[in-house]
């Protein structure tokens, strides 16, 4: 069996990751240089894809930075030091807009090139930072797309299904899954703002919401941070 898992070299993804693979699916990776701020990413997935043995792994070049609209690719400030209720008041600016939605796209494209009808996603409805690709209905909407836009959905000859093993759990429950899936949370990085170096700021939403994850799930953070709350 062959999957296709959006892999962005963070904590989610990483654990998504290593579901697929426990559950027996040959990985295909994708991840993607959109011009974010935070591109340390990038080399995580890449040291992460090589270490679960990834059949392939494509790193795809798109700008987002032409449309701007976010923290992520804009010349806005990312949130820091924000509590948990603010954090969960509304979208933030580091939402990108659309962003699921193009990469979910190109997931399809690699999928249908590989034989693959199998398409792995790390999005949490849980803990998250209220962005609205990654709830349910968003999944579930697509998926129904992906088999209305395809060959192979088209002429009955598979089932495109989208898989968000993550989807219901606190990010707290996705730390304990992958500590019990043998996932070395040293590799991947959370931080939206993170220093020249690559150190992840441990006072933006990202990062607020991994150590409070980590906190919850009884566990230590194995990542570098220049400050905490």
């Amino acid at each position: 069996m062959k999957s296709v898992v959006l892999l962005s070299g963070g904590l989610d993804s990483t654990t998504t990751l290593a579901i697929a693979q426990k559950e027996g699916f040959e990985l295909f990776c994708l991840t993607f240089d959109y011009g974010q701020r935070h591109r340390v990413e990038l080399d995580r997935a890449r040291d992460i894809a090589r270490h679960f043995g990834a059949t392939d792994h494509q790193i795809i070049k798109i700008d987002l930075r032409q449309f701007g609209g976010s923290a992520l690719t804009d010349n806005i400030d990312v949130p820091i030091g924000r509590d948990q209720q603010e954090i969960a008041s509304s979208i933030p600016i580091t939402y990108v807009p659309a962003r699921n939605t193009i990469f979910l796209s190109f997931c399809l494209a690699y999928a249908e090139v590989k034989g693959a009808s199998d398409i792995f996603i790390g999005v949490n409805a849980i803990d998250y930072s209220g962005y609205p690709d990654c709830r349910p209905e968003f999944i579930a909407a697509f998926e129904t797309l992906a088999n209305l836009a395809t060959k192979a959905g088209v002429e009955g000859k598979e089932t495109i299904k989208i898989h968000t093993p993550l989807i219901k759990l606190t990010k707290a429950e996705i730390i304990q899954k992958g500590l019990k899936l043998g996932v070395d949370y040293a590799m991947t990085h959370s931080c939206y703002n993170p220093g020249r170096e690559g150190i992840s700021c441990g006072v933006c939403d990202s990062c607020q919401l991994r150590l409070k994850g980590f906190q919850e799930a009884g566990a230590k953070d194995p990542i570098e941070y220049v400050k905490h709350l």
